[in-house]
């Protein structure tokens, strides 16, 4: 390949030698090319991936007529790694970089070539804010931040996923002094020749007549980001490679157009990056069953509300039970087709939420939607969930974590499995943490906002986050405002406080500032116009769950313990769990069992399994479900849960009532998941928990045969609540709960059932009075002096901490999109101390990850404690993909606190080379028993137990 092509009109020739890829490849190519690849790409996903109305609202903030805006920004992304024509980016590939070295033109200052630091994105953003000026890019001489040249730098520096700061005008006009990677003269003149060239073949001579919004510049990045990754493929650049003695001249240059612009679309096919179509416009193609009240009335009125080009925001508040899963897919469909949405997400609180969550969206998409249909699912372990078990290509999920986060997918394309892609896809079921990570100064957030930029985006339990995930999600609303996102909220226990907040922050991105005066209706639902800010009156509908729930409001000492424990105190909690209990063990029939934290529900399970033994050892009598297994045997205690407990599969299925079966369980039986018991046991908790819970009882019709004798009326179900008091009767917080609920908060829940126990609640009349009664700052009007003193004491502490945490997320989190005022740095920096760890892990969350290693009788470590599964070590790299799957499976979440001040076991050589292993602790077990069942180590001043009830803290606790 020779060096030089044909000078350009006021240019140097262009340098072939120059290189933008080499990995993987028979020889360096060219940067040129992969300039020319990516802006063919772009426009590629632009004709595709992007709606009507998007790229209008992108021409006309440009200034731009429609052919104009999509040569310009193809343009634009090819610049993108104009940086690399740089001295540090050159001398990676040695051989190539020699050559320049001998050509006088390429000169540098000493040691230029080594300033690593000085990312290639980087040299893009400084080395275009100077030469789209030269082309006219308005400019403006006061603030550089409002240079649409600088801006357009700026964005295509944040290409690997962060905005670099504003640049100084001092600086950037004695650019190679300040910053010497730059190199001089002959590099400058270089880039400028590359600019000049693609931006001839490209046909993108127009010059915008204004920047962008924050919005849509987070659009036009991200659609940057995907032409790149999609450009860079080996598979895609190998058959574009130029032949021998190509010198890159204009007729050459354009004939390298022409194929990449061809091989553009296939590219884009194969990745799945379409768009979805809803298709289905009744609920009956939809679904195979006939609305509810609920989801009819949304049939009857929404689509009016909604018009043919809206958009908006709809809440929906009913009870657990009441079909509001069905009706959101309705109403995604409804809003996506009006806002020419191009898919949805659908957010939920947990991991096991979000795998029950997948076949139900997947089952939808199928029926009622057209289109490009991948769907992903997205949560930290999804690529473990067994939805995917006969998912053939499921090895193929870890392309790409071996050395990124994992963001896994699967019945997506392979493409879209890669890290950091999954809100790529159309169509996606996950946590709510992955959209989130949006609003946090993470690297590549703004890929994310993206992703969601243009979907119907389904928020289900919108009640069940505390206030740090509560403002990140008010930030990110107020962004889907802006794009004119359509979004879905459910909950079934939402004070009117908290539905204002999130109605207003959509309205704010919106444009809409004033607030709005929203009383949902329960059950019912409104929807706020994007377009108007209007918020339109609520409408109530009937309830297909109306019902009586009965209060039993137990006052107990708090007993459980880890010590042994020979008699039982009558005024316990032990004592009054086994009285409730009894009828299910003696006569049949289930029960659910709700504790406040790990350790207890443990405790509770070992006690059960004592007072009633022949459920303990009948398989399915006794379970305990947790968080604090190894994965793998959490998902299969999660499938049992649900083959026992959940709807009804045939009429066989409610002829007799269930056999006798208790689940001991902590808070993550009380989102989404669709289980059904005869009675209802839990813990004092926050009202709006409670009623969640009490929507485990009764959940589905099982006529007159199908529950046992003791059981209360189908239309009166049983929540018995166990409400730990001290000598004087008086609520008392017990010590192991820490600071799991606020204090206030269970004390003015206690008073308020209290109140409760001689009429019961009635739902779903009493849900929305009572929610909000129990947050209203008169309740404390009428009780004694005494109380009234300490609730104000305890209300003054909570409002604190709320604060705190709100204005925690609102310093850590980006801004709203109309304070970004031209300036994108803003969605990257971070507040001193603020590290990625500490945002990805919600500040700081005390959680940690372990492998349990079973040291067997001749020393050898297995995964398993029957030494069936040999630790696996791999090679320099770690283990392979199917071993990571293995691994990764028997991991388990601990307290951070456990881990602390000492080193775990010595991991195998090469795991610290794959992110998925390197915050791994590894305890090394051994028997505790001739039997093994149980296993247990020292780490540090702790001693953590591993058995049947998963993963113990052993430390100050003994049993006989």
């Amino acid at each position: 390949m020779t060096n030089h092509g044909e000078v350009p009109c006021g240019c140097v020739p262009l340098d072939t030698r120059l290189w933008g890829k080499e990995r993987e490849l028979p020889h360096p190519y060219p940067v040129v090319c992969h300039l020319l690849d990516t802006a063919a790409v772009f426009g590629a996903l632009w004709d595709v991936l992007l709606g009507a109305a998007a790229r209008e609202r992108v021409s006309e903030a440009l200034g731009l007529g429609a052919d104009q805006t999509r040569a310009v920004l193809s343009f634009w992304a090819g610049l993108h790694d104009l940086g690399k024509i740089t001295p540090p980016f050159q001398a990676q590939v040695p051989e190539s970089f020699a050559a320049l070295c001998a050509d006088a033109a390429y000169r540098f200052a000493p040691g230029a070539d080594k300033e690593r630091a000085f990312r290639h994105e980087m040299a893009t953003h400084w080395a275009l804010a100077q030469l789209l000026g030269e082309v006219g890019y308005p400019a403006d001489s006061r603030l550089m931040r409002r240079a649409v040249g600088h801006q357009v730098a700026q964005l295509l520096g944040g290409h690997h996923g962060s905005f670099g700061a504003v640049l100084i005008p001092k600086e950037l006009s004695r650019a190679s002094e300040y910053r010497p990677g730059l190199g001089e003269e002959g590099w400058a003149a270089q880039r400028r020749a590359h600019f000049t060239e693609l931006r001839r073949v490209t046909g993108a001579e127009a010059v915008p007549v204004r920047g962008l919004p924050a919005e849509l510049a987070v659009i036009v990045t991200g659609l940057v980001v995907v032409a790149d990754w999609l450009a860079s493929q080996r598979d895609a650049i190998v058959p574009l490679m130029p032949p021998e003695g190509w010198q890159g001249k204009p007729q050459e240059l354009d004939a390298h157009w022409g194929r990449t612009q061809e091989a553009a679309v296939g590219l884009v096919a194969k990745a799945r990056l379409g768009r979805a179509r809803f298709e289905a416009e009744r609920f009956q193609e939809m679904f195979p069953f006939a609305p509810n009240a609920l989801q009819s009335d949304l049939a009857d009125h929404l689509p009016q509300l909604v018009g043919e080009r809206g958009a908006g925001l709809l809440l929906v508040t009913a009870p657990t039970g009441d079909g509001k899963t069905e009706a959101a897919l309705y109403a995604a469909s409804v809003l996506g087709r009006a806002a020419d949405a191009r898919g949805l997400y659908f957010a939920l609180p947990t991991m096991a939420t979000a795998d029950a969550m997948f076949p139900r969206v997947r089952d939808f998409a199928a029926g009622a939607l057209g289109g490009e249909r991948a769907l992903t699912l997205l949560h930290s372990m999804s690529w473990l969930s067994p939805a995917y078990t006969q998912d053939q290509q499921a090895p193929e999920a870890l392309d790409g974590l071996l050395s990124a986060d994992p963001a896994t997918v699967t019945e997506a394309g392979t493409w879209l499995r890669g890290a950091k892609r999954g809100l790529l896809a159309p169509l996606g079921a996950g946590t709510i943490d992955q959209a989130l990570a949006a609003v946090l100064p993470l690297r590549y957030n703004a890929l994310r906002l993206f992703g969601l930029s243009d979907k119907v985006f389904v928020v289900d339990e919108a009640h069940a986050y505390g206030p740090w995930m509560h403002q990140l999600l008010s930030r990110l609303l107020e962004w889907l405002g802006a794009f004119g996102a359509p979004v879905v909220l459910l909950s079934a226990t939402l004070t009117g406080r908290t539905a204002a907040s999130l109605v207003d922050a959509y309205r704010r991105g919106a444009g809409f500032l004033e607030p709005s005066a929203v009383e949902p209706a329960y059950p019912g639902w409104l929807f706020t116009d994007s377009r108007s800010g209007k918020v339109s009156a609520p409408r109530t509908t009937a309830s297909q769950r109306s019902r009586t729930l009965d209060i039993d409001l137990r006052s107990v000492a708090w007993d459980t313990t880890d010590r042994p424990v020979t008699a039982l105190r009558a005024e316990g909690r032990r004592a009054a769990l086994r009285e409730v209990l009894r009828p299910v063990a003696e006569e049949g029939g289930t029960a659910l069992v709700c504790c406040t934290t790990v350790a207890e529900a443990q405790q509770t399970f070992r006690d059960l399994c004592t007072a009633f033994p022949e459920l303990a050892v009948r398989e399915g009598g006794l379970r305990l479900l947790h968080s604090r297994f190894p994965a793998h045997v959490r998902q299969r205690i999660t499938a049992d849960c649900e083959t026992a407990y959940g709807k009804p599969r045939s009429d066989l299925d409610v002829a007799r009532p269930r056999p006798a079966s208790i689940l001991v369980a902590t808070q993550v039986v009380e989102q989404s998941l669709d289980f059904d018991f005869d009675v209802v046991v839990s813990d004092l908790a926050p009202l709006a928990q409670l009623l969640q819970r009490a929507g485990r009882g009764r959940r589905h019709a099982r006529g007159t045969t199908g529950r046992p004798p003791w059981a209360h009326p189908e239309d009166r179900p049983l929540l018995v609540v166990l409400e730990p008091v001290d000598g004087g009767g008086k609520t008392a917080v017990p010590r192991t709960w820490g600071t799991v609920y606020d204090a206030g908060l269970l004390r003015r829940t206690a008073l308020l059932l209290a109140d409760q126990t001689r009429t019961g609640i009635s739902i779903p009349e009493d849900v929305q009075r009572l929610v909000d009664k129990v947050y209203a700052e008169d309740f404390v009007d009428g009780l004694d002096a005494a109380t009234q003193q300490e609730l104000r004491r305890m209300d003054m502490e909570r409002t604190a901490g709320t604060m705190a945490e709100e204005h925690l997320a609102g310093m850590v989190g980006i801004c709203a999109p109309a304070d970004v005022s031209g300036d994108l740095h803003v969605l990257s920096r971070r507040e001193a101390g603020v590290t990625e760890e500490l945002l990805t892990t919600r500040l700081g969350a005390d959680s940690g990850r372990v492998l349990c290693l079973y040291e067997q009788v001749d020393g050898a470590l297995t995964l398993d404690e029957a030494g069936t599964l040999p630790l696996p070590l791999g090679g320099k790299r770690g283990p392979s993909r199917p071993e990571l799957v293995q691994i990764m499976a028997h991991v388990a979440p601990v307290p951070g606190s456990w881990l602390r001040g000492a080193e775990g076991h010595p991991a195998p050589a090469g795991w610290s080379e794959q992110v998925l292993l390197r915050d791994l602790v590894h305890l090394k077990l051994q028997p505790d028993d001739a039997e093994g069942t149980s296993w247990s180590c020292r780490h540090g001043n702790r001693s953590i137990r591993v058995s049947a009830t998963g993963l113990e803290d052993m430390s100050h606790t003994s049993f006989p």
